[in-house]
């Protein structure tokens, strides 16, 4: 629990965000709608750039 402490609520929030939706993701893609699952699991990485990107603009200042 120390990580999540060090994170921050709103990193942690966006982490498990992230690992939900690459479970949908594989999910989706274990019971053959590959092509939704592959729709789905390119929103975590886009998630993460977004925040990443936010992230430098804020230290920036």
């Amino acid at each position: 629990m120390n990580v999540f402490k060090k994170l921050g609520p709103s990193n942690a929030f966006m982490l498990v965000l992230c690992a939900i939706i690459i479970l949908v993701a594989e999910y989706l893609f274990l019971t053959g709608d590959q092509l939704h699952a592959i729709f789905i699991g390119l929103w975590a990485p886009t998630l993460l750039g977004v925040v990443i990107f936010i992230k430098q603009i804020t230290n920036g200042r």
